[in-house]
């Protein structure tokens, strides 16, 4: 297999895998607070959660439900902040994987990666970091 990148460029595209990998893995965790509510434990992501309250009209009491799932729509998520960070953070996400799927090509495809092509793809990392 022919490679466009140098040595480094291999080095690169790997630890841009594993960075862009993880980055993925945090984003689809529910993870990012824990606490306690109700007695139980809970946590939530941007875009998941864990053990949440819910209105019981029948009994009219809060019960928590405990599961994980995603929220059931965007406006669902508890604050515009959260509502943003959710799609800045995807973004990022999906821009990180982008270059290091690019650059994994590169390792095994010649002349796909240029200089001028690897300082693009490392300014579009940094506004996906």
């Amino acid at each position: 297999m022919a490679s466009s990148l140098t040595c480094a460029g291999v080095i690169w595209a790997f630890l841009s895998f594993i960075c862009a990998a993880t980055s993925c893995v945090g984003f689809f965790m529910p993870y990012w607070l824990l606490g306690s509510q109700l007695e139980k434990s809970v946590s939530f992501g941007t875009f998941r959660r864990c053990s949440y309250p819910v209105r019981d009209e029948s009994r009219q009491t809060t019960v928590m439900v405990e599961q994980c799932g995603r929220y059931a729509s965007f406006q669902a998520i508890p604050s515009a902040e959260w509502r943003i960070c959710t799609v800045v953070t995807g973004l990022g996400c999906g821009l990180l994987l982008l270059v290091a799927l690019t650059a994994l090509m590169g390792c095994c495809v010649s002349e796909l990666i240029s200089r001028t092509v690897g300082r693009v793809a490392g300014g579009i990392q940094f506004l996906g970091g």
